[in-house]
């Protein structure tokens, strides 16, 4: 009998078209030859426009949902999405702050591709002060890193790295940063593909989790990364007149 993959445990909203969320988790962690494990936070109707409801999981299921899963499984990385509640986001802080080896890769999502509010005041303040303390590495893309108060903030918090993302800004390529303590670890440049995509933050973060958990020191796992999220992008396909959807493989 041939060894499991590394385990990755995901607490994110279930996205019913498959291009965001818990779903874009999974495909990519299958993808990077992780197993993927998943903690349902929230329930959402959305198509590939936007968001038109989100409906939090009570907390003590995503209690539940995770105990039953780390009693059995020694998870190599969490990864955690849309929360859904500031009750959610208090549970799952007590639960890797559990599993204090364990990478954790943080993609603070705060907003829909069309701006519809994923995360309330409250939330954002449980995940500044309780979550981001434990975080490997934070994700966010640039509008969402000023709004939780820019890079720096969320190394002063405790944050080991954070990877801001360009995909918001208005320049020719997108440019991803990767910041420590120290200042700007590493830069990288990918060519700004047309079109709007559903799940790229998502895409980007599991593949993070993915990389650590298969071991990989963080500038390399950032690296490779980026390249399976831009690669997945560029072979993205578009099912109706909204946004497109990345192919992982």
């Amino acid at each position: 009998m041939s060894s499991p993959p590394p385990f990755v445990l995901t607490f994110a909203a279930s996205d019913p078209t498959g291009g965001a969320g818990l779903q874009a988790d999974l495909l990519t962690l299958a993808a990077l030859g992780c197993h993927p494990l998943s903690v349902v936070t929230a329930l959402t109707v959305q198509d590939t426009h936007g968001v038109d409801s989100i409906d939090a999981v009570d907390a003590a299921l995503v209690e539940r949902q995770a105990a039953a899963l780390l009693a059995e499984m020694k998870v190599a990385a969490f990864k955690l999405g849309v929360l859904g509640s500031e009750a959610n986001a208090r549970a799952i802080a007590a639960i890797v702050a559990s599993h204090p080896r364990v990478p954790l890769v943080v993609d603070p999502v705060l907003a829909s591709g069309r701006g519809d509010s994923l995360a309330s005041d409250s939330l954002i303040i449980t995940l500044l002060e309780l979550v981001m303390p434990r975080a490997t590495l934070a994700t966010p893309n640039s509008v969402e890193a000023r709004r939780l108060g820019g890079e720096r903030a969320l190394l002063d918090r405790g944050c080991r790295y954070v990877l801001v993302t360009g995909t918001h800004e208005q320049t020719s390529d997108v440019v991803n940063t990767l910041y420590d303590a120290g200042g700007k670890v590493r830069e990288d440049r990918w060519p700004r593909l047309p079109g709007s995509y559903h799940g790229s933050g998502c895409t980007l973060a599991s593949a993070c989790a993915a990389k650590l958990a298969h071991g990989l020191a963080i500038g390399d796992a950032v690296r490779a990364a980026q390249e399976f999220t831009w690669q997945s992008l560029s072979a993205g396909f578009r099912p109706a007149d909204g946004q497109f959807i990345p192919r992982r493989k």
